[in-house]
């Protein structure tokens, strides 16, 4: 496929030698409207090496690019350089490309021979899959999605939540209080209601914490009775989690919690001693981090670790493991500093590797009337969010299209898709307040909308009786409807490059919705099935270009794409 700005880096660099190509590239924009041309360059840096003011210097320039084949024009405006596309070579080049490679298109080997962990979703066994827990799972899913597509080996982590004094704290409730029976009826509820009636009652009786403390040590210290029940706790919670990650059609590579690197981070202490890093504190230990950080907290006076050190101890043995080129986690802002501790223990103790892990925050996620919160039981359970959006999906089904094949299947692939697709339409720093009616909405720029374009591209181009084999007039894609759809297609590739390296998958989101506008109009403006029987070839093949790039979109953010609505 033909780069068009590294074009328009050759045809700087072959008159301006004061820049670099890494310098010229960095200076290129896209102008804020297509009138303005497909590329902009302001020369204003090259007032200095050519001693002229800087619109002299664009209209000499342009003059001596003259006419260039990749190109429709190059015209000064001011102290710019505009380029503006040859609309049939961008129309040949993007639909050829799409043609050969199918849903592989935008796709890369850039990341051939490197491995990128993706640590996300990480719930804490015993307690809810809430609506909290959406962001982690959805940004981390789609974050993996897309390092895979572009050749990295990509490894899923779900780092679960299954050590702590919180397990003090369940093995002392269920002891008190608990009816194995009960609990493996409805093993997440029943455990909330121990995890927060031993918090409530924690409130009054101080020497529960003690006990909790107590008990979470004894798990350290491979205690027989408290070892059994952690092992049940975590078994019947990872079998309630799964209904989740299967709804939303998610798989990790490891289930790997925060338990596993227990036997490991005696050494990482050891390391710390021999050191000289660690200090002790009030009978606890601590790492110095200089005046900027307060110091991390690494083991407790009763010797129980810290969240802290099973971090380090998980990088250590990840690092060793999968010699990693990148160590995502994708944990919420309210862990920055969390995370700036830790990472300064590793980079103190002398492991450059540190440089490679790197925090992907997000915002909060809170209801519309307060603040999540576990301990007291507040909380919007995700299984059930992910029900009622597929049934109230099925209920308008019944309502528009009573007639349609696997009613059921759609409206999960539409129900499900709409929450994922609210939660990464905008960006992952900004909090979130979660409302019923927002994310289930099917109006205006929303998952079911991309979801039904790509469905009605999908019936045009059966109706039409669309053969990719066909040979196509590409130079008949002349409107400007067309030409907006095929400059979208073609920026597709750039726009999944620049999630991976932002770490953000809203930007591919926002180009969805872009397509689906732009084919949506061209739809409205460009009859397809008509007479004229080349026309109709090139319209169908744009067509199912669309098709093409909205179903590998979708994929990419882990929503499924209907070829029926």
């Amino acid at each position: 496929m033909i780069n068009f700005k590294e074009e328009v880096i050759n045809l700087i660099e072959a008159e301006v030698d004061s820049l670099s190509r890494e310098e010229i590239d960095a200076l290129i924009e896209i102008p804020p409207s297509y009138d303005m041309g497909d590329y902009a360059f302001p020369v204003f840096k090259l007032a200095r090496a050519f001693r002229k003011a800087p619109n002299i210097i664009a209209k000499e320039l342009s003059d001596k690019f003259g006419e260039v084949e990749y190109f429709q024009k190059i015209e000064n405006a001011g102290p710019y350089l505009n380029f503006f596309i040859n609309k049939e070579k961008l129309a040949n080049t993007t639909l050829e490309a799409i043609k050969n490679e199918g849903e592989m298109y935008g796709s890369s080997s850039m990341g051939e021979g490197k491995t990128v962990i993706v640590e996300f979703s990480s719930p804490n066994i015993a307690k809810p899959f809430h609506i909290g827990h959406i962001r982690t799972t959805v940004i981390g899913n789609s974050l993996y999605k897309i390092y895979k597509f572009l050749g990295f080996d990509t490894v899923a982590i779900n780092h679960l939540g299954d050590y702590g004094t919180q397990f003090g704290m369940l093995i002392s409730a269920y002891k008190k209080w608990g009816d194995r029976e009960i609990i493996e009826k409805d093993p997440i509820n029943e455990l909330l209601k121990l995890y927060v009636r031993f918090n409530k009652e924690m409130e009054t009786q101080e020497d529960l914490r003690e006990e909790a403390r107590y008990w979470f040590k004894e798990l350290e210290n491979k205690n027989e009775e408290a070892l059994e029940l952690w092992t049940w706790i975590r078994e019947i919670s990872l079998k309630e989690f799964n209904k989740v990650y299967d709804m939303l059609g998610i798989k990790f590579d490891s289930f790997k919690g925060e338990s596993y690197y227990s036997d490991r981070m005696p050494k990482i202490i050891e390391e710390l001693r021999e050191k000289d890093l660690l200090k002790e504190s009030d009978g606890a230990f601590i790492v110095e981090l200089g005046d900027d950080m307060p110091p991390a907290l690494i083991m407790k006076n009763d010797g129980s670790t810290l969240y802290a050190t099973r971090d380090i101890a998980a990088a250590d043995y990840r690092k060793e493991r999968y010699d990693f080129y990148k160590n995502i986690y994708v944990v919420g802002s309210q862990q920055i500093l969390h995370f700036k501790q830790w990472m300064k223990v590793v980079e103190l103790m002398g492991h450059d590797w540190i440089k490679d892990c790197v925090h992907i925050p997000f915002g909060m996620v809170s209801l519309e009337d307060g603040t999540l919160s576990t301990r007291k039981g507040k909380v919007v359970f995700l299984e059930d969010v992910l029900k009622t959006a597929t049934q109230k999906t099925l209920d308008i089904i019944e309502e528009r299209n009573p007639n349609l094949e696997d009613k059921e299947k759609v409206s999960k692939q539409l129900g499900i898709g709409a929450v994922i697709f609210q939660e990464l339409f905008n960006q992952r720093i900004k909090d979130y307040v979660f409302s019923w009616d927002k994310t289930l909405s099917f109006e205006g720029e929303t998952g079911p909308y991309v979801q039904y374009t790509h469905a009605r591209t999908n019936s045009i181009l059966e109706k039409g009786g669309f053969k990719i084999q066909d040979e196509v007039d590409y130079s008949l894609l002349k409107s400007e409807e067309e030409i907006n759809i095929i400059r979208l297609l073609y920026g597709f590739p750039d726009t999944i490059i620049d999630s991976m390296e932002k770490d953000e998958p809203f930007f591919i989101t926002r180009h969805l919705v872009e397509i689906a506008k732009a084919f949506n109009k061209f739809y409205n403006a460009c009859p397809i099935i008509i007479e004229d029987e080349e026309l109709k070839k090139a319209r169908m093949s744009l067509t199912y270009s669309v098709k093409i790039v909205l179903k590998t979109g979708l994929s990419l953010l882990g929503i499924e794409a209907p070829e029926r609505m």
